[in-house]
């Protein structure tokens, strides 16, 4: 059986951070999992430069309700469910997904959780599991899923390079140069016709 697994952020969703860093005029949290590949060492860069400017969860939720799903996700996403069962694989935290997740018809989500203190500063990450959408998917191999991946930044590539078959989304030209064995799309319409046919 397949199993599609999604990235959210960068396919379905705006990157949350880049969001952020234009409303609260901090440019230095733009920086995402596209120019630092280790997420841990990023998010730890980011709960600095919050706690410097005085922000917490409050402000980020704020922003986040905002935020709508990329022009075309919901209906890529509908029309990819009526073909084969999805999962969205997330280093996100459940703390920031939620409203996201509601406005694209709940799907599953595999994310992380933020450790936070009763004044609402970020003081921690909870990973789920280590290398999460890696094991995640190797996981789901080991129970007899098959799947087909798709991503657009490094941490999603170990995921993409394990599955039977993995797509890139909408991701950067270094990416693209340094994977050139891995299909790249920038149109839900291309990328619904790659998974259609990896299913087949």
């Amino acid at each position: 059986m397949d199993l599609v697994c999604l990235d959210m952020e960068g396919v379905l969703t705006p990157e949350i951070w880049i969001e952020f860093s234009r409303v609260s005029g901090i440019p230095e949290l733009k920086r995402t999992t596209r120019d630092e590949p280790d997420y841990c060492k990023l998010m730890h860069w980011r709960m600095e430069i919050l706690k410097e400017h005085g922000l917490g969860l409050k402000e980020i939720q704020a922003v986040i309700a905002k935020i709508d799903p990329l022009p075309g996700a919901r209906q890529f996403l509908d029309a990819l469910r009526d073909r084969a069962q999805v999962v969205i694989l997330s280093d996100t935290f459940e703390e920031f997904a939620q409203p996201l997740l509601q406005k694209l018809d709940r799907p599953t989500i595999f994310c992380n959780s933020l450790v936070v203190s009763p004044g609402g500063e970020l003081t921690d990450i909870r990973m789920r599991c280590k290398d999460s959408k890696l094991s995640t998917v190797r996981a789901l191999q080991s129970v007899g899923f098959e799947t087909i991946a798709v991503g657009d930044s490094y941490n999603d590539l170990d995921m993409l390079l394990a599955s039977k078959a993995g797509f890139l989304f909408r991701t950067t030209e270094r990416i693209k140069a340094d994977h050139p064995q891995l299909p790249a799309f920038t149109e839900y319409a291309e990328l619904l016709s790659a998974i259609t046919e990896a299913l087949s």
